[in-house]
């Protein structure tokens, strides 16, 4: 491994955090390079549970460099809870580092994303109304506050005072709900910049050197290619860009820095929130897969929805993200079904798309073309190389690869640090 992008191809909570870890192994810098706390990874090491939100998976190896970059924007409450928790567990935070880029999120936001979701009614995105989506439209509107504001106290006095204003005017006025106070809001900002401060850094500059020296550098996105902003289910997407080209403006290096991307998927589907969804299966064998699975929110406790494999999806993550390699994580969850099924194709009017469409009103309309295959009931959470896996579970990756158009370089087959199979070198 040397410069590598970990991507999510589905709605997100494809297991990313696992794969994370498994890499951080061998890396010497790891980057989360955009999203919030509205995403979670978790990691179990030694049975022992970790539930990350905006720190990257590495920070459990005690020897990496693990970095915010200027993609993220950052609730200082909810970094700093992350913190103190995993210094309650012995894990050393010392060589964390923020970017003074990164964008802040303020109580404004939250009461903004709160009251905007509440207007939509039926229409609703189904945001995790953390403020995510508020935040990311301060950096576009060009009022944002970032981390180098934060710790400038003068600074942030002026910046904040100006955003209060508008902002409580806009939430009385326009939602009728209550604005913020704006010397409490200072004061239990201050607070955190004093605790944050010493993490803030020039992140462009770290991992640029970093690359320079040869290190190698594991660049991590959070959620997922059809929650992209501008590639994904719109408008029923995250208010970022998860997928590959965004780590590069996230994390403040080039194009031609990046060697591998990889893309994991889940040996099914799963989606939380509002959307179309093809081969969401409400049935038994859905029910099977979320108990299975533990298919429940790592950040909000949200049952997702679960279906089969979609290959128009994972093509789509294929050509969009530019991928090397796939990782499919839990192939173990599908033991036990007598049969199991991919998706090669969608039905439409009488057509069969094999292409993922940008319009949501067909994609609604778009019925799953399937191929079947027989199942496995062996247990293979303990299966240590390709070879242990019965014959009908590497039949169906192969399947998984060819209609995707990219091989498998990584198998997980259970949630456990040592419960993955290496198939190509990363």
């Amino acid at each position: 491994m040397s410069t590598v992008v970990l991507i999510g191809t589905q709605w997100g909570d494809e297991g990313k955090g696992k794969v994370t870890d498994f890499l951080a192994e061998k890396a010497d810098v790891i980057v989360r390079y955009q999203g919030g706390n509205n995403a979670g990874h978790t990691v179990v090491v030694d049975d022992k549970v970790y539930k990350l939100h905006l720190i990257p998976s590495g920070i459990l190896y005690q020897d990496k460099t693990c970095i915010i970059g200027s993609g993220v924007v950052i609730d200082p409450a909810v970094l700093i809870r992350e913190l103190e928790t995993l210094e309650s567990y012995g894990i050393s935070t010392v060589n964390l580092k923020i970017s003074q880029r990164a964008h802040v999120i303020f109580p404004y936001h939250k009461l903004q994303d709160q009251a905007e979701e509440a207007s939509k009614g039926k229409n609703k995105i189904g945001t995790t109304c953390r403020g995510i989506g508020p935040a990311y439209m301060d950096k576009s509107a060009r009022i944002g506050i970032r981390m180098i504001d934060l710790i400038d106290q003068d600074e942030l006095a002026v910046l904040l005072e100006r955003n209060v204003e508008g902002k409580n005017r806009m939430l009385t006025r326009v939602y009728g709900s209550e604005g913020v106070d704006y010397k409490a809001v200072l004061e239990t900002y201050r607070g955190y910049a004093d605790t944050l401060k010493k993490y803030v850094a020039d992140v462009p500059v770290i991992v640029n050197e970093a690359i320079k020296q040869g290190k190698n550098v594991l660049f991590e996105g959070a959620q997922g290619t059809l929650l992209d902003l501008d590639y994904g289910t719109y408008p029923f997407v995250t208010s970022s860009n998860p997928t590959a080209g965004a780590a590069c403006i996230g994390a403040g290096i080039g194009p031609t820095k990046i060697d591998r991307v990889l893309g994991v998927a889940k040996a099914y589907t799963t989606r939380v929130g509002e959307g179309p969804f093809p081969t969401e299966l409400k049935d038994e064998v859905g029910a099977y897969m979320r108990d299975q699975g533990g298919e429940f929110g790592t950040t909000t406790g949200r049952p997702r929805r679960c279906g089969w494999f979609d290959g128009v999806i994972g093509r789509y993550a294929v050509r969009i993200n530019g991928l090397d390699y796939l990782a499919i994580t839990k192939l173990d969850v599908l033991s036990g079904l007598e049969k199991v099924r991919i998706c090669t194709g969608y039905k439409y009017r009488g057509d069969v798309l094999t292409d993922f469409p940008a319009s949501l009103k067909v994609l609604s309309e778009c019925a799953p073309v399937y191929e079947e295959m027989p199942g496995w009931r062996e247990d293979i959470t303990t299966a240590g190389k390709l070879e242990d896996l019965p014959a009908n579970a590497r039949k169906y990756l192969e399947r998984i690869s060819e209609v995707a158009g990219v091989p498998i370089a990584l198998i997980g087959v259970g949630s456990k640090r040592s419960q993955t199979i290496l198939t190509a070198n990363l």
